[in-house]
């Protein structure tokens, strides 16, 4: 008897080749497919040569040599490209099969996909899987969603070749149609703020305190050993001290333009649709596109001046300490705001995330993976009711006593003309969120006079509105109120 695939794969990039060959290690066969067909030659008598897989040269023949149900899975471009497999993949498969979109796609698109796929009898899942090309191969961060029904079809394949945490899969069912996606998202949302902070440290130890790449790097080591120990510090602390053939730091001749995926920008819309203040990670999305305009910026230079960048003959060690101080209270806004649209995107859809899970899931394999999720799901297990991180014991005490330096570090870089979007960010939802009265009554004032859009009173319950004729020449009648 012909054997058959445990699962099947589309998409041989870099992420699917990878993924395919973690699958295989931990004993499953895999059937693969690619659009350019001479691909699977190429795995198959290459990286794949000798071990179990089976190459197929077309949708049908792929879907044939699967054991059912079927499970098939995608890694291809997110957008029409999903869509487009999505027709082509159904014909070949019977009601109970599984179709998985395992790439960076947008929620919306998998809340409509599970829906299409359902309809037609079969069942659907859209996971986010974070941790790049090495992830993928030894042990990716995995956030499945869509049809309940599919989790324990693909639960064995998906918790053997996630990563582990303290002995748990960094892979657990998240919720219902885009639930994973929604996650993933905010999961590079969260990266971008993480990356931009760190990248603010950066600068103002470069042009404050002059430091050199390999100085950095020592300090980055540092810092790797203690709380701020994660992945991306660590890569940092590696990206500082290589050098190339000639011996020239690598760091220092790339060309200071970002790119991005469109991850963080959806992170930052979802947070404007569903009224989150995402202030940290809005600014790293940013900051990223200020990168992109190099040529003004070039020429902005040598017409705009500002402070000389001059550090006053202080405590340089002190400062450090400081630094380290604000990139982690920066850090802990950054995760909070997160949440805060992980449990304002529940509510909206119907999901029943998990919070405590989520941060168990991103301990190991993904890119923000740290010390510091062990702590965030510590805080859910408290408190799984909790509404801000700032609010829970562990991480109230260490913004606390983490304030003053994160003052000085903003206050020094803004005195100085260096930019700290993201840190100043983040400092200033701290602020604004302990505010008791902040200043919106003036700007609710300033909505009524010109629109008669209405307002509450602190000498009146919530939810009476009232409108007043500020300039003796409008009208009693007022606006609906309503929010966006």
């Amino acid at each position: 008897m012909e054997k058959l695939a445990d699962i099947g794969l589309i998409g041989l990039a870099v992420m699917g080749e990878n993924l395919v060959l973690n699958m295989e290690s931990k004993g499953f066969t895999v059937a693969v497919f690619n659009r350019t067909v001479s691909k699977v030659d190429d795995f198959v008598n290459g990286r794949g040569k000798g071990k179990n897989f089976i190459g197929a040269h077309s949708i049908e023949e792929l879907c044939k040599s699967l054991k059912r149900p079927r499970k098939v899975m995608m890694l291809v471009k997110a957008g029409q490209a999903v869509d487009d497999f999505i027709e082509k993949i159904i014909p070949f498969l019977e009601p109970g099969d599984v179709i998985i979109d395992g790439g960076n796609t947008h929620f919306p698109d998998t809340i409509r996909r599970t829906a299409y796929v359902e309809s037609k009898g079969l069942l659907y899942i859209g996971t986010g899987v974070s941790g790049g090309e090495e992830g993928a191969l030894n042990g990716p961060s995995m956030m499945p969603g869509g049809s309940k029904a599919a989790w324990e079809l693909v639960k064995p394949v998906f918790q053997s070749i996630c990563a582990r945490a303290d002995g748990a899969p960094c892979c657990d069912w998240v919720g219902e149609n885009g639930a994973g996606h929604f996650v993933k998202m905010v999961h590079n949302g969260i990266e971008y703020g993480d990356m931009q902070l760190i990248c603010e440290v950066y600068q103002l130890m470069k042009d404050l305190l002059g430091m050199s790449a390999p100085e950095m790097h020592e300090v980055f080591k540092t810092w790797n050993e203690g709380e701020l120990n994660s992945y991306l510090v660590e890569i940092t602390r590696d990206i500082l001290a290589y050098r190339n053939e000639e011996g020239e730091i690598v760091v220092d001749k790339i060309l200071d333009t970002a790119g991005q995926k469109g991850t963080g920008k959806w992170t930052g819309v979802s947070a404007l649709d569903l009224g989150i203040p995402l202030t940290l990670i809005g600014e790293s999305v940013f900051a990223r596109c200020l990168s992109a305009q190099k040529d003004e910026r070039i020429a902005a230079s040598r017409q705009l001046t500002g402070p000389q960048p001059t550090f006053d003959g202080g405590d340089r060690q002190a400062f450090l300490g400081d630094l380290k101080n604000a990139l982690y209270a920066a850090k802990i806004v950054s995760y909070a705001q997160g949440y805060l649209l992980l449990r304002e995107a529940a509510r909206e859809y119907g999901w029943n995330l998990n919070y405590g899970g989520i941060a168990l899931m991103w301990r190991g394999g993904c890119i923000i993976r740290s010390v510091f999720l062990g702590k965030i799901k510590e805080a859910f297990d408290r408190n799984p009711q909790l509404t801000n991180l700032l609010l829970d014991p562990f991480f109230k005490e260490k913004v606390l006593a983490a304030q003053a330096g994160w003052r000085k570090v903003v206050s020094t870089a803004i005195q100085n003309g260096i930019p700290m979007p993201s840190m100043s960010a983040g400092l200033t939802y701290f602020d604004g969120y302990r505010t008791e009265r902040l200043p919106a009554n003036l700007l609710q004032a300033q909505r009524d006079y010109f629109g008669a859009h209405t307002y509450e009173r602190i000498d009146r319950p919530r939810g009476e509105f009232f409108h007043t004729n500020w300039t003796g020449k409008g009208g009693d009648t007022a606006a609906s109120t309503y929010v966006v």
